[in-house]
């Protein structure tokens, strides 16, 4: 079997990414360790890092920084704390909402 892509990507808050793939699985890929650098340093602008996209087959932002497809499926985790609200993701904690930046 083929590995999923990720067909949708919202930012949120802490250079995290919400990936919608495929099969329908959505899940939160970290990308702080990857920041490194000045190439993937851009990443630690908010403005910039919330331009990011899907291409098809990965993520990518407009300078062309991107991630391993299969580094975005395999090291991310089921995203089990967030819901859906309009056309944002929201974190959930304690029974309360954050908006994410």
């Amino acid at each position: 079997m083929l590995r999923p892509i990720a067909v949708e990507v919202h930012p949120l808050q802490d250079h995290r990414l919400m990936l919608v793939f495929d099969n329908g699985e959505r899940k939160i890929f970290d990308v702080t360790p990857y920041i490194q650098g000045s190439w993937y340093g851009k990443l630690t602008d908010p403005a910039y890092f919330n331009r990011v996209a899907t291409n098809g087959y990965s993520v990518e932002w407009a300078d062309g920084q991107d991630l391993c497809p299969d580094e975005l499926y395999y090291n991310s985790v089921p995203a089990t704390a967030f819901r859906h609200t309009g056309n944002k993701f929201r974190e959930e904690h304690h029974g309360t909402t954050h908006r994410p930046l």
